[in-house]
């Protein structure tokens, strides 16, 4: 008999787990994908030119909140779980929800749908939304340009907008940002990246994505997306730690995963954090995975423009999904405005236009800072509004772009930067050329 299947999802794992492994199986049939995480993605559908023959009406795209109602009224007799972020206890939830209203529920096995690949990969992953894991990347793609390889990185799916024209994107230079529509939160992942003047990949489709990519490089670099873990099978395995968050290792889905399969673990943020957090994290990576090498990072900040923040009333800009589903109630901006001298904070909360009031109630736990969330031109214009409104002398933007390039700001912009730096120990590029020499 077929079976009926949801796959639950954000826009990105449960894709790729459908083309991998759902895609032409004729055991099984997709009813729809439930999603969540990403405003506004339910309601549309994934559409037949990339589900396959099978589905010449492609696969509807519904909430996730629908979930209950759907198994009962598809009969569906299999659920499988395809996002990351969420804690091992709401995970359960999830699973009983489901047991519940009758039908199996599943977690594909981490390496079950990793692709195989000609070149080498480095694949970078976090434990954690918001772990520095962008800058870790922009490192390793650093020191292996320096070593003489042709890099290219491979970034986890951000497909926000038209999924058919989405399925394989590369980006060489910034004006690739504009022809592919890209959102706020697509533009902070690339274009650090095409500062550097490496190609990125992204989209929908890993396979046809991967043969391209191939083609062009010596090696690739995976950047992960959330604490999600690699589509391709790695030849070396990073993940990337938060001090912060101390614990956080031992608590969330996939990042658990992460720590246990990493061939290198970076403990990051050590300047800013207590040792006594730093030496939590290092003891559950000692404890779930004593092969993997530890290397301590820090994630030195530079602002283009103190001068405009010292002694000034500052509005603060942060990276949306490091404050949302990555849990922190700040970011690099906080921390800037913090030590250039900031005479006040000014809280956005008064003067939110529109969906942004939906996001603050949603994650109540978020500083005195604003998220920039930008998934499509209503919540821009929502965020040109808030930051016209809110009373302050100047903006701090603490997000990895230059955000003046998407939105209209009318007010000074101090930018703020953040880098790897080794600490104290191996250095992370000793370390990753050491290990890819003995893989070779």
């Amino acid at each position: 008999m077929v079976e009926k299947v949801i796959i639950m999802g954000a826009a990105g794992r449960d894709f790729h787990n459908f083309n991998i492994y759902f895609r032409g199986n004729p055991r099984y049939r997709v009813v729809c994908f439930t999603a969540t995480q990403i405003p506004d993605i339910e309601g549309r559908v994934y559409p037949p030119e990339l589900a396959g023959d099978m589905y010449p009406e492609g696969i509807p795209i519904f909430a996730d909140m629908e979930l209950a109602r759907l198994i009962r009224e598809f009969a569906v007799d299999l659920v499988v779980f395809s996002y990351s972020d969420i804690t091992h206890n709401e995970v359960m939830h999830k699973a009983s929800l489901v047991t519940a209203a009758g039908a199996d529920f599943m977690i594909a096995g981490a390496t079950y749908t990793m692709l195989p690949t000609a070149r080498p990969v480095v694949a970078v992953c976090a434990v954690r939304t918001g772990c520095g894991k962008s800058q870790v990347s922009r490192e390793i793609a650093r020191v292996l340009q320096a070593d003489g390889r042709r890099v290219v990185i491979v970034r986890h799916p951000m497909p926000y907008g038209d999924l058919r024209a989405q399925a394989v994107q590369r980006f060489a230079e910034h004006a690739d940002l504009d022809r592919h529509r890209c959102t706020i939160e697509e533009r902070e992942e690339y274009e650090p990246i095409l500062d550097m003047g490496v190609v990125v990949y992204a989209g929908v489709d890993y396979g046809r994505i991967l043969a391209q990519a191939e083609a062009e490089a010596d090696v690739l670099v995976w950047d992960g997306g959330n604490n999600d873990t690699p589509f391709y099978k790695p030849t070396l395995h990073v993940t990337v730690f938060d001090p912060h968050r101390a614990g956080h290792e031992l608590l969330y889905h996939p990042g658990e995963t992460n720590m246990r399969m990493c061939d290198v673990a970076v403990i990051n943020k050590v300047d800013s954090a207590r040792p006594d957090q730093v030496e939590a994290v290092r003891a559950n990576i000692r404890a779930c995975n004593p092969r993997a090498r530890i290397v301590l990072a820090r994630s030195p900040l530079s602002v283009d423009r103190p001068e405009l923040i010292r002694g000034r009333r500052v509005l603060v800009v942060e990276d949306g999904p490091t404050l949302t589903h990555g849990g922190m109630p700040h970011g690099a901006g906080f921390l800037a405005a913090r030590q250039c001298g900031a005479a006040e904070l000014v809280d956005p909360r008064p003067w939110l236009a529109g969906s942004l009031g939906e996001t603050f109630a949603a994650y109540p736990g978020v500083g005195p800072v604003l998220p920039a969330m930008g998934y499509g031109p209503g919540q821009i214009r929502d965020l040109e509004e808030t930051i016209a409104a809110v009373p302050c002398d100047a903006v701090v933007s603490g997000t990895p772009i230059d955000i003046s390039r998407v939105l209209r700001i009318g007010k000074p912009v101090a930018r703020v930067r953040y880098a790897h730096a080794d600490h104290d120990g191996p250095a992370l590029g000793s370390v990753l050329l050491e290990l890819l020499a003995g893989k070779a």
